[in-house]
């Protein structure tokens, strides 16, 4: 037993693990800065930016060209997971083991808070946006829709990872990419009951622990990990 957990613990912090969760913090902090100063831009331009279907739109296109930057500069060297739940689903499958997995995480709750920090210090104190549901819609719901969309962002990995392909980084970054811009344009500019879907925890908490709002914080992990679950 004393052996097992030093030799996991030796992985956990070798060079090719260290280097990968400098990748994920990496990754994750350039995706997390775009998408949300691109929401704090078009708030800037557009007040009522949730009624502007153009302003969702144009988001939509910079979180989803963030994610593919993000997911494509880390493919080759952690992964690309760039997200919790991804982290979890590939826990849950045997591709990476829990302590790693907790460090891979970590890495990207403190890219994501990072990320917001700074945009916060650039921005001269503008309030950082954080993701929360709609006022027609309950906690529950919220997270049947973070568990649905988080499933096919995990399916669409899985997918996008099949060791067959020949150039799995680039098809993995490209899948997530457009599923985050179909999904954030298509659906948000369409469904006036969104509930702010992200999928993605760590986008979530960087900006509920900047700027200190919690509201409903918990259905962007419980949806997202229950989502990433059915996939296995």
């Amino acid at each position: 037993m004393a052996s097992n957990l030093r030799t996991h613990f030796q992985q956990c912090f070798s060079s090719p693990s260290l280097r990968s969760y400098l990748a994920e913090f990496i990754s994750t902090f350039l995706f997390v800065f775009a998408a949300v100063g691109s929401a704090i831009s078009a708030r800037m331009l557009t007040p009522d930016v949730t009624s502007e279907a153009s302003s969702l739109v144009a988001t939509a296109v910079a979180q989803g060209f963030a994610l593919f930057v993000a997911v494509y500069i880390a493919a080759d060297v952690s992964g690309g997971h760039v997200n919790p739940a991804v982290t979890f689903a590939f826990t849950l499958g045997g591709h990476i083991s829990v302590p790693a997995a907790m460090l891979y995480s970590l890495s990207q709750l403190l890219g994501s808070t990072l990320a917001c920090l700074l945009l916060r210090v650039a921005s001269a104190g503008q309030a950082i946006p954080t993701t929360r549901i709609a006022t027609e819609m309950t906690g529950f719901g919220g997270a049947i829709l973070e568990s649905a969309t988080t499933f096919v962002l995990v399916y669409t990995v899985h997918v996008a990872c099949d060791p067959r392909a020949a150039v799995r980084g680039l098809y993995t970054a490209a899948a997530m990419g457009l599923w985050r811009w179909a999904r954030g344009g298509g659906v948000r500019a369409c469904d006036r009951f969104a509930d702010g879907r992200v999928h993605e925890p760590a986008r979530s908490f960087g900006p509920a622990i900047i700027s200190g709002d919690f509201k409903n914080h918990a259905v962007y992990w419980v949806g997202p990990l229950i989502g990433s679950a059915l996939r296995r």
